[in-house]
């Protein structure tokens, strides 16, 4: 009986350990964006103004974008809708319309994928003036 446990117990262990090394190679993407705040400085109420986020898949398997949400709906975002191969570059870009704010501006865009470091976040921020 005590042969069938340890037998047992080194069959369990092998492979768990075969499963750990597996899981280390296991293909993934992620999502590294060049820059992750984007300032617009002072702009007149009314205004629209846009921002290309560009991104890099620094992972090793295919990146999914498979969504981009904005704090409101004067923030409106384009992205693709294709996989970003691994070593592949996309762009995310951000309109946002100024109509009805005034002051200081904060939105916040929230990137939904298959990363391993999902969600990412990217900002835009601007102060918005009274029309003259």
């Amino acid at each position: 009986m005590k042969k069938f446990v340890l037998v047992l117990f080194l069959a369990l262990f092998a492979s768990s350990m075969v499963n750990a090394q597996d899981a280390g190679t296991e293909k993934k993407a992620e999502v590294k964006f060049e820059v992750a705040k984007h300032d617009f400085g002072d702009i007149t109420q009314g205004d629209q103004v846009q921002y290309v986020f560009k991104f890099k898949n620094t992972g090793t398997a295919p990146l999914v974008l498979t969504n981009v949400a904005t704090t409101c709906g004067c923030t409106a975002p384009e992205w693709p809708r294709e996989p970003i191969m691994a070593g592949e570059s996309g762009e995310i870009t951000v309109k946002f319309n100024s109509a009805g704010k005034m002051g200081m501006q904060n939105k916040v865009i929230t990137i939904y994928s298959n990363a391993v470091n999902n969600p990412e976040r990217v900002t835009i921020i601007t102060n918005v003036l009274p029309k003259q």
